[in-house]
């Protein structure tokens, strides 16, 4: 087993049942971050997001968790109309122990989670160490709204 680190967001419809019904379907769930409120970042006007991270400790490899995050972004009718537009459900595979990846529909470690205080602060609340070395770039405000 291994760990591995997941962020959701939505920001359409009932975005916190999108967000229950994704952490729900994990059975090597191990922490859900607070939920968070985020500003969005890049793309057209929309509503704020609904942010969490999820650790797993799981025997699933990168490859495997994006079939599942795919599977779970259909399952919420996510429409990919608008590069970095409103969605239902954005599951992202940032991190899993030990693994690379660097394919055209995947890179692991994410390439982006860096640049946004939307991952970065509730991956952060699961494993400090991720911050540690985080320049935080201050791109939209992120709120704590609750536990998880």
């Amino acid at each position: 087993m291994g760990r591995a680190f997941l962020g959701l967001g939505s920001n359409l419809g009932g975005k916190e049942t999108f967000l229950r019904d994704a952490v729900a379907s994990f059975d090597d769930l191990q922490a859900v971050s607070g939920l968070y409120e985020t500003d969005p970042v890049g793309g057209p006007d929309q509503d704020s997001y609904l942010n969490i991270v999820i650790e797993l400790d799981t025997n699933r490899g990168a490859r495997e968790l994006l079939e599942h995050a795919q599977m779970l972004e259909k399952r919420a009718n996510r429409k990919r109309e608008i590069r970095w537009g409103p969605r239902t459900l954005d599951v992202d595979v940032l991190w899993v122990d030990g693994e690379q990846v660097n394919d055209p529909d995947l890179i692991v470690p994410h390439p982006r989670m860096g640049e946004r205080a939307f991952v970065m602060i509730p991956l952060g609340e699961l494993d400090p160490i991720f911050l540690e070395s985080w320049d935080n770039p201050n791109e939209g405000e992120v709120r704590r709204l609750r536990d998880w």
